[in-house]
């Protein structure tokens, strides 16, 4: 089930259509196979592969095709706003005290394994969501372990793992909430762990690379962006307080064979600007971690400013 192996291995890097919400997704799959990225993050969602409309078999197929043809590994990512709801962002969640909302959340997440498997993706990223006003911890928790059985199930008959991603402002927040799952499922197979870097530079007491280390056993999928400590805001690589080169270097020793993808939802009014500058940073970065390349400064950024402006306060993924 884990990405992760005791030998070294080469990074790869992607970039996630969350943040290149502006484009088509063939558009998007283009410019990231243009680039030199070696994957994407796709966000299912009204403009990316939407789940919930008619013939997604035939459309995911089509996908499929795409992907190869351009050379480009995938993940399925499930963190779409309004995909469910037009009203509550990341709406309704697997914590819901309605128990038909709750199997809204459950029927997209089960949709998008088959999206995984039907792709070929590396995992299926998923989060526990925001415990509702008026709900006990333990009510949540109990919650969330039974929403994700049948997703499991499903991830286990697919051969797809299930990732959760510890988002800050969620029930699960923390590694140490994921093992508190994992433990409440009795250890599933199929269970495995998003690590957003970012998210750990905000708020876990060890550093980054670090993180990584004790999250190897169960690594699936990586996010990175830049972060500061304890403020959830999703940086472009470079404007926070990350030190790169070390993490990356605790993913290449712990064997990760995943994406490592570029996560910035908040940046896609100047996506491709973006999306070109991360992959040289972070080759540059790796390269730094393996000694190839001492401390080279980064190529200059482009003279113009990113074109456009954000629509709204930058932040992280949570209301």
């Amino acid at each position: 089930m884990s990405a992760a192996s005791p030998a070294a291995t080469p990074l790869r890097f992607g970039y996630g259509t969350n943040g290149l919400a502006d484009l088509r997704l063939d558009d998007a799959l283009a410019l990231l196979a243009d680039l030199g990225y070696d994957g994407v993050g796709l966000t299912l969602d009204h403009m990316h592969l939407d789940p919930m409309a008619p013939d997604l078999p035939a459309r995911t197929a089509r996908l499929a095709h795409r992907l190869s043809a351009l050379g480009l590994e995938v993940t399925v990512e499930t963190g779409a706003r309004y995909v469910l709801d037009p009203r509550r962002k990341h709406g309704p969640s697997l914590l819901d005290p309605d128990p038909d909302d709750r199997d809204r959340r459950v029927d997209l997440l089960v949709r998008a394994v088959r999206v995984a498997a039907d792709l070929g993706a590396h995992a299926v990223h998923c989060f526990s969501g925001i415990t509702p006003a008026g709900t006990d911890e333990d009510t949540a928790w109990k919650r969330l372990a039974e929403a994700l059985a049948p997703v499991l199930e499903a991830a286990a008959t697919a051969g797809v793992p299930l990732a959760v991603e510890p988002e800050p402002g969620h029930l699960l927040a923390t590694l140490a909430d994921f093992h508190r799952l994992r433990r409440a499922l009795g250890d599933p197979e199929q269970l495995g762990l998003t690590l957003d870097l970012g998210h750990c530079q905000c708020l876990e007491p060890l550093p980054p690379a670090d993180c990584v280390r004790a999250a190897a056993p169960w690594l699936c999928h990586v996010q990175i962006e830049d972060m500061r400590r304890g403020v959830h805001e999703h940086l472009p690589l470079g404007d926070g307080e990350i030190d790169f080169p070390p993490v990356l270097a605790a993913l290449s020793a712990v064997g990760y064979q995943g994406l490592t993808v570029v996560e910035l939802p908040r940046h896609s009014h100047a996506g491709p600007h973006f999306a070109a500058l991360s992959l040289p940073f972070l080759h540059h970065a790796a390269s730094v971690s393996n000694g190839t390349t001492p401390n080279p400064p980064l190529p200059p950024p482009p003279d113009a400013p990113p074109p456009g402006e954000p629509s709204a306060t930058p932040e992280g993924s949570t209301p």
